[in-house]
Formats: structure tokens, C-alpha cells, sequence
């Protein structure tokens, strides 16, 4: 029989060997993080004593100087490492062996970060002759040609820029911001909004996204991105002048108005916008007829700038109109009150007559055509009496257009009511054809009279 105990003996040994180098391997693959950074640490700082030996010696030991810098730049310490790069740049010249790129462009990154942004361009114009194609450099060239207002400029550098990397807000939006000022609406609009998907919270560039779409026409689109903006303390102001401005085109008069006032309640107004939110506030109030509100703030306005725009010919027509209703709803009142006026002026323009009104046209907001035969106890005839509603000059044009009309609807008399004053060509038009030119002086008492209507 074989005696198996020195196997055993040999056999246990050989696993307490085993099993001694399998503790000692993971012992050191649990250190492997600390440890190798501990080493990095101390091969840091034996490069930087190294490097600062040198340098006490030879200021201008490059080789030191390059290992100083490249450990601030990829530390971050950003100030030291333009130090170092600064020096390096003196010596580029006299040592070829010398990365002149590599130098000039983090020289240039790093005065672009601490916002030295003369040196930034001309360091990263240096490195972008001998690459075009680095992100880093066709950003911030970008980006300080648009500081520089060189959009042309900044745009073409900043293409090349999202074409490289597409995936940061800031390049899209200097991108969009300078096809803005390019006016190239449709592209700033696309571009703009790429960078408000890549950040929401862009204000700025949330308040261009919507001048682009007013530019090019999309009212709605632009109406509703400015009335998110109202409440924000710096876009605010801006975005509710806009708001009100569009409400205004579109007739929505009481938006308008709510816009204006919100626009007001904002405490970071400049004076040119408080000015300028008061006076659309007041043509917002005229349109719906409450002029005592706009006389006030064309007042107020007046008494802040006399010559600011026309207020003072804003404030001598609306206190003209406020002592008038008729010749307020002349002016003023909707397409279906101003009908009423001219239906009732003409029922009661000749005393003692007996009128049917045969048709009324309306063109948009200008005018209206009203056709009446007219019958008294001693003549007949059929009438087209045209209000104007415009208190500007009526010219030699405008009436040659009511002569036609009056032809077409068979009249055989025509007369033309203003607000407002005529040409000298439009009243020698009309002395040879039975034309009647009522200025404002005969509307005004013609107005004064209806009331008694």
C-alpha cells in the first residue's frame, strides 16, 4: 500500500502557495485606482519641482516651460497656463522643435477664457492658418467676429464650426444670431431654434427666434413665443411691445392693450421704451374709442418730449374727437357704427326730402359708398354720397375713382365728405362735373347737426 501523506503534505502546500499570491494579486488590483493616481500625483509634482528647478537656472528653458504648461492646461488652471504659453510664444521663433500650433492655440483658448479677446483672435487666427478645420478655433473665431459685429464673418466661421461638432447650444445660437443680424430670417430661424432643443432657457435667443418669424410674416408663430416672454425681467419689456405691436396689426385691440400695460409694470424700463410702450398704449385706447385714456398718455409723453413723434398733433385730434362723439364715431367707431353715421347724414342731408337708399359699399376701412334717390318738391335725383374716413388731403386721383363710380352707378350727382382737407388738383377736377367737395369744416357741422337727427 502507497502512503499518500507526503502527497498531502506537498498538495496542501502547493494551494498555501496558491492561494497567498491570489491574495496578494487582488490586494494590488484593489490599490490599482488610488495607486496609480497616487503615482500620477507624485510624477505631477517631481515634474513640476523638475521644471521649476530648470527654470531657476534658465528662465527660458523650453523644455521646462512646455511641462509647466501642458500640466496647468490639463489641470484647468487656466491663468498660469496663458502665463506659461504667453512665455512660450516668445520663444517660438528662436527654437524650431517648438509646437507653434499647439502653442498658439491654447494660448488663444485660454485669453479667450479669461475674455482677452484681442489676444484670443490673433493667437487662434495664427493656428487656423495651419489648421481649418479644429472646432475649437472656428467657434471662438466665430463667436469673437460676432462680438466685433463682423457677422458675414462670423457666420461662415461658425457653419464650419456645426458642421464639425452639432451638439452645443452656444454655436448654434452665435450661428443663428448672426444670420439674424445677416437678415436671412428663415435660416436664423432654423438654427435658433437647434440651439433652444439644445437649451431651453435661452431667452435672447428665444426673443430672436420670434423677431424671425415676424420678419417673415408668421404673425402667430411670433405672437405666441413674445407672449411667453412678458413676464421676464430682461426680454420682457422688448417682447410685450412686440406682442402689443402684433395684436395692433391684427385688430386685438384689448390684447394689445393688456400687452402695453404689462410691458409697463416692468422695472428695468429705459426711458426710449417707456416712451415708445406709452405711445402704442395710447393708439391702442383711440381704437377702442376710450381717448380720454390715450389723451392722457400722449400728455404724459408730451410733457417728458414735446417733439416725440406726433403727439402733439395726436393730442389736438383726439381732443378734438373727445368733444365730438359723431365725429368720433366717424373716425373711430367700427365698420357697423361709421354705416349708421352715414345712413343717418344722408337720410337728412336736404330738408323736407324723401330718401331711399338704394346700396352701400364699404372699401375696407377708407371709405363708404352710400346710393340714395333723393325726391323734394322740386327735384329728383339719384345721389352717391362717399364718406371718407382718412383726415389726410384728398387728391385729384381719389376723386377721378368716385367720378367713375358715380358713371357705373347711373347718379347724377356726386358728393365727397372728409375729415380732412383737398388738393388744389382735386377741387379744380371737380369744377366742371356735378361734384360736391364737403370739407371738415361743412362735416363737422353736418356731425354737430345729426345730433339734433
Amino acid at each position: 500500500m502507497i502512503d499518500i501523506l507526503p502527497f498531502l503534505v506537498i498538495g496542501s502546500l502547493v494551494l498555501l502557495i496558491i492561494l497567498f499570491f491570489f491574495i496578494k494579486v487582488l490586494n494590488l488590483s484593489g490599490k490599482d485606482g488610488s495607486g496609480t493616481k497616487n503615482k500620477k500625483r507624485k510624477d505631477r509634482n517631481a515634474v513640476l519641482r523638475e521644471a521649476n528647478r530648470k527654470l531657476s537656472i534658465n528662465p527660458k528653458d523650453t523644455g521646462a516651460l512646455s511641462a509647466l504648461a501642458d500640466i496647468y492646461y490639463t489641470d484647468g488652471d487656466i491663468e498660469k497656463a496663458y502665463k506659461a504659453y504667453g512665455a512660450l510664444l516668445n520663444l517660438v521663433a528662436m527654437n524650431p522643435d517648438l509646437d507653434e500650433y499647439t502653442i498658439n492655440l491654447r494660448y488663444g483658448l485660454c485669453a479667450m477664457k479669461m475674455k482677452n479677446f484681442d489676444e484670443a483672435y490673433k493667437n487662434l487666427a495664427i493656428a487656423r492658418t495651419m489648421k481649418q478645420d479644429v472646432f475649437e478655433i472656428n467657434n471662438n473665431l466665430g463667436i469673437i467676429e460676432f462680438q466685433r459685429k463682423n457677422y458675414e464673418k462670423a457666420a461662415a466661421l461658425l457653419r464650419q464650426a456645426v458642421a464639425e461638432k452639432s451638439d452645443l447650444p452656444e454655436t448654434s445660437k452665435y450661428l443663428g444670431h448672426s444670420l439674424y443680424k445677416m437678415k436671412k430670417f428663415k435660416e436664423s430661424s432654423t438654427m435658433l431654434r437647434k440651439a433652444l432643443d439644445l437649451e431651453p432657457d435661452d431667452k435672447e435667443s428665444m426673443f430672436l427666434l420670434a423677431q424671425s418669424y415676424f420678419e417673415q410674416s408668421q404673425s402667430d408663430k411670433a405672437l405666441k413665443i413674445f407672449t411667453h416672454l412678458r413676464p421676464d425681467p430682461v426680454m420682457g419689456p422688448h417682447a410685450a411691445l412686440m406682442a402689443g405691436t402684433i395684436n395692433l396689426q391684427l385688430k386685438n385691440f384689448n390684447k394689445a392693450i393688456m400687452d402695453f400695460e404689462i410691458g409697463l409694470k416692468h422695472q428695468n424700463l429705459t426711458s426710449d421704451l417707456a416712451m415708445e410702450l406709452r405711445y402704442r398704449l395710447g393708439n391702442a385706447y383711440s381704437n377702442t374709442q376710450e381717448l380720454g385714456k390715450a389723451l392722457a398718455l400722449f400728455k404724459e409723453i408730451r410733457n417728458i418730449n414735446p417733439s416725440y413723434k406726433d403727439v402733439s398733433d395726436l393730442i389736438k385730434k383726439y381732443s378734438e374727437l373727445h368733444s365730438n362723439r359723431n365725429l368720433q364715431t366717424y373716425l373711430l367707431a367700427p365698420t357697423s357704427e361709421f354705416v349708421t353715421l352715414c345712413r343717418k347724414i344722408t337720410q337728412n342731408m336736404f330738408k323736407k326730402s324723401r330718401v331711399k337708399i338704394i346700396d352701400i359699399h364699404v372699401n375696407k376701412n377708407e371709405y363708404a359708398d352710400v346710393l340714395a334717390e333723393i325726391s323734394t318738391a322740386k327735384w329728383e335725383d339719384v345721389i352717391l354720397f362717399r364718406f371718407v374716413r382718412t383726415t389726410g388731403q384728398i387728391g385729384e386721383l381719389f376723386l377721378r375713382d368716385l367720378h367713375a363710380r358715380i358713371k357705373d352707378m347711373r347718379a347724377g350727382r356726386g358728393f365727397c365728405m372728409t375729415p380732412g382737407e383737398y388738393s388744389e388738383g382735386a377741387q379744380k377736377f371737380v369744377e366742371a362735373r356735378l361734384i360736391d367737395l364737403v370739407d371738415k369744416q361743412r362735416l363737422m357741422d353736418i356731425l354737430q347737426k345729426s345730433d339734433r337727427f
